[in-house]
């Protein structure tokens, strides 16, 4: 299955459509049902427009570490990621790791590219150093931190990531977005 369908002409990084705008934090709460800690931005929209993945800091404003950079909110999304994991596809992508390492070089470079990408918001954590989400850069334990990161990184980053993108369904389509 083809994972261009989720990604809109729009440009990732423009500025304009990254920021969260209130609308944007009013549709995170619905969507998570509390009100959202710490949005940074807004790291990939839906292709109906509303953010479905967003960047948190590192450090949390109450000082919390929070190490996933990268957090879905998008509960449709959130669902379908759910169903694949009850599917076994990440004992099957660890088993792969352990054998092929041509991928484990790639998913050890995704993992390079998420600590890089919350780096750059030169918030120094030492508690979260190093440390990525999804089980990376050894193991897959978390679809929802791969895709997420898949979806705000763009394809051919993260292998594993873009892999599970590739058999969600079009979230979006059926019903809209929250």
């Amino acid at each position: 299955m083809s994972v261009e369908k989720f990604f809109t002409s729009e440009k990732p990084d423009a500025l304009d459509s990254r920021k969260a705008t209130e609308e944007d934090l009013k549709t995170i709460e619905n969507q998570l049902g509390r009100t959202p800690r710490d949005v940074h931005a807004i790291s990939y929209r839906c292709p109906c427009g509303k953010a479905a993945v967003v960047e948190t800091p590192p450090r949390l404003s109450n000082g919390e570490p929070f190490p996933t950079f990268y957090y879905a909110t998008c509960p449709r999304l959130t669902a379908a990621i759910s169903t694949l994991e009850t599917t076994g596809m990440m004992e099957e992508m660890t088993q792969r790791l352990e054998t092929d390492a041509e991928l484990a070089g790639a998913y050890a470079a995704a993992h390079d590219d998420y600590i890089a990408a919350r780096s750059a918001l030169k918030i120094v954590v030492p508690e979260v150093e190093n440390i990525s989400a999804g089980g990376m850069p050894n193991r897959v334990k978390c679809l929802h931190s791969l895709i997420a990161h898949s979806l705000s990184a763009g394809l051919g980053v993260n292998p594993l990531g873009d892999e599970a993108l590739a058999q969600l369904p079009e979230w979006w389509k059926h019903l809209s977005c929250e």
